[in-house]
């Protein structure tokens, strides 16, 4: 996150609200200073840095690497396309609850169709099938915390 001013009471609410929706590690920079906050590995601590110059300055999140996840795709699925988070959020399988869930396993789907709900700082942005094909698996839990580029659907073309 890239601000020219930025005063410490606007940053305790960034940093209030990026901890309450689950975000591993936060960085916000200002024209002055830089703050990275990590919320993984240990309470929030905050690290100021020497004021810096930069001709195009760039701010990146990285989700913290899994221990356990699986480092291979397993053989069957070999051919599949898999849709991926596109950032750290609250999966839901429906537009709401009491409605019925977009998509289920077997379900033939087409390009631009809403296969979920991400939830993240309070927006739902609906995300859509990139390819026409088959749901196979759904990879994420109804009210699940996802984190970026977490599998969510395999889907055969």
């Amino acid at each position: 996150m890239k601000l020219d001013s930025l005063s410490i009471e606007s940053l305790k609410e960034i940093v209030k609200v990026a901890k309450e929706q689950g975000v591993a590690e936060l960085q916000v920079e200002a024209k002055d200073f830089k703050v990275s906050v990590n919320f993984a590995t240990a309470p929030a601590q905050i690290h100021h840095v020497q004021p810096m110059v930069h001709a195009a300055p760039v701010a990146s999140v990285q989700a913290p690497i899994q221990q356990n996840a699986p480092a291979k795709a397993t053989a069957s699925d070999a051919g599949l396309h898999v849709i991926k988070s596109p950032f750290v959020g609250t999966f839901y399988s429906s537009p709401s609850p009491g409605k019925p869930i977009y998509v289920k396993v077997g379900d033939k789907v087409k390009v631009g169709q809403p296969l979920c709900v991400l939830e993240a700082m309070k927006i739902m942005n609906e995300i859509d099938s990139d390819m026409n094909g088959e749901i196979v698996e759904i990879c994420v839990d109804n009210e699940s915390l996802v984190e970026y580029g977490q599998p969510l659907f395999k889907i055969k073309a």
